[in-house]
Order: structure tokens, then sequence, then C-alpha cells
């Protein structure tokens, strides 16, 4: 073992350590999952030694594995949390989901949901349900005669709105928005 640490790629496994440690923290949010996550990547890192390239990012080459190994885990974690249930219909199971939904609570989604849609000014909402509806753009230009470009347009300005009008929901049932997703 001592003759390992003499080597290059040991002495600068070494100084990326701390770094490892860090950002494993970041991932997280733990202590001991960071540290079970340290050491997982120091495992495959010496078992994959023979893949780096002497002379590129270690701390890149490393950090690649234990985010790759945080998702992979994670992944892991959330397949754990779905039972098999062994009655001859065999459902499945989510343990983190309530099974009795809330017709109260929906009631008041579905009522916002609709306040929020006829708030929308006529040409946007006419271009919107079609589009929801999966008319294509085309066919939506020509229904109301107008250029393409305007109907893209009014569909845009529409889930903007809705957006705005809705983002407390998206925030409750965990649904954030991301730029480039609808």
């Amino acid at each position: 073992m001592i003759k390992a640490l003499n080597n290059p790629f040991d002495k600068n496994m070494k100084g990326e350590l701390k770094h490892l440690k860090h950002y494993a923290l970041s991932l997280t949010m733990n202590i001991d999952d960071a540290q079970d996550l340290m050491q997982e990547t120091v495992l495959k890192a010496y078992r994959y030694k023979n893949k780096f390239v002497e002379g590129t990012n270690l701390r890149g080459w490393l950090f690649t594995i234990l985010k790759n190994t945080f998702i992979n885990n994670y992944r892991k974690a959330s397949k754990r949390k779905t039972f098999l249930d062994g009655t001859e219909n065999s459902y499945f199971l989510d343990s983190n989901a309530s099974s009795v939904s809330n017709e109260g609570e929906m009631s008041f989604v579905r009522k916002d949901l609709e306040t929020a849609f006829e708030s929308l000014p006529e040409d946007l909402k006419s271009a919107f349900l079609m589009n929801s509806e999966g008319f294509k753009y085309h066919e939506i230009a020509e229904k109301f005669d107008i250029p393409l470009g305007t109907v893209k347009t009014r569909i845009f300005m529409a889930r903007k709105i809705l957006r705005t009008k809705l983002a407390s929901y998206a925030t409750l049932y965990g649904l954030e928005y991301t730029r480039g997703h609808s």
C-alpha cells in the first residue's frame, strides 16, 4: 500500500478529496450521505483508474463519477419506495402518495383553473384551446385566417398568463417551470 501512495494518480487523488467532500455535501445535504457518496466515488475511481487519461482534468473526472453515482443512487432509492402488493390483482403502491383524493381541494383547483382560463382575452383563449385540443399551428392559422407567427404568439402569451396566474399551484405540487419547457 505504501508503494501505491507514491504514484502520481494517488498523490493527485489525495489532493482532490477535500473538493470531492464539498461537492458530495452540496448534493446530499447530509454529512453521512456525503461521506458514503465520496467513499463510493473514490472506490469507483480506483476501480476505473485505467480509464483516466493522464494530463486531463482529474477533478472534473472525479466530479463526473460522483454526480453520476449520486443520480444512480437517487434513482435506486426512488424505485425502492414503490411496493408490490402480493394480492392476486398485483397493484403497485407508491409509499409517498396519498391513497385518498381530496375532492374539496380539487374543486378549488378546478375553479381557479377555470377562472384563469376565462380571464384570457378571447383571441388568446381560442388559439390556446385549439392547440390544447391537438390542432396544429397551421390549422389554427387557417381557421382564424391569421399568420402562423400570430398563432404562436397568442399561444405563448396565453401560456405565460396562465403560468403567472397559477404559479402558486406549480409551487404547491412541485411543478417548477424551467425555460424552454411548457
